[in-house]
């Protein structure tokens, strides 16, 4: 019998984290339709945004009613793009991208996560040249060399700009407007993708302490914890398991 709260604690935490993962979902595809307009197939930021969606189970009426409202069909949407740059523990420099319909408040709140966790907020522009965004996607090969060859012919010959394999995973990177003929590429082709996205990818990483590492996760968590927060970009070099 004392089993029930907590299931039901567990259950109630779990419905909280995927209406927030979906609040974030609709919100990069709200403001990608307002930016390109609602159409997917000239829009490879809306496909994206899309596909994410799809991908995490967001109801397809969902999707059409944040594309409609971007396009003005559903009244006016105040959301807008800003990014925050800074320094986390150990020298990390920090990109934090968020929508929000209130600025003022999302600063406060990344300013907070930022400084309690040993980081600090810098200036628009004083970590950002630090990365390229770029369209970047994850294969598991299991050091498959004739897998390795086929992902390499299907992503150049559909726009990638680079593939690297390494440690049983293959790595492909493209321009971001890319992303979107690669992907149905590759899966086309049935290969093993993992994930695609465009991300802001740094020029070199910086190794950091054990110590920096764990603050960076903590960091993360805050932050990923924020309703305004969309995504986190850091130039760290660290082992995923640093960030559980």
């Amino acid at each position: 019998m004392g089993r029930g709260p907590s299931i039901e604690h567990r259950k109630n935490a779990a419905d909280a984290q995927k209406a927030r993962v979906f609040t974030k979902l609709i919100r990069e595809i709200t403001v990608a339709a307002r930016k390109g307009g609602g159409d997917p197939a000239a829009n490879p930021r809306l496909r994206l945004a899309i596909d994410r969606a799809l991908d995490a189970n967001v109801p397809k009426d969902t999707i059409e009613r944040a594309s409609k409202r971007a396009a003005g069909e559903l009244g006016a949407d105040q959301m807008q793009e800003v990014r925050y740059e800074g320094y986390a523990a150990g020298g990390i420099a920090i990109m934090v991208d968020c929508m929000t319909d209130n600025p003022t408040r999302t600063v406060a709140d990344v300013r907070h996560a930022l400084s309690k966790h040993g980081g600090h907020l810098g200036t628009g522009g004083s970590v950002a040249f630090q990365f390229t965004q770029t369209g970047e996607l994850w294969f598991k090969t299991g050091g498959d060399s004739a897998l390795e060859d086929r992902i390499l012919g299907v992503a150049i010959e559909a726009g990638a700009d680079d593939v690297a394999s390494e440690e049983g995973y293959t790595e492909v990177l493209c321009q971001p407007g890319a992303l979107p003929a690669v992907k149905a590429a590759v899966a086309a082709a049935h290969l093993p993708l993992l994930q695609a996205d465009v991300v802001m990818r740094p020029a070199t990483r910086v190794t950091v302490s054990a110590e920096a590492a764990q603050q960076l996760g903590k960091l993360i968590a805050a932050l990923e914890a924020l309703d305004d927060v969309q995504a986190i970009h850091h130039n760290a070099d660290l082992p995923e398991a640093a960030l559980a």
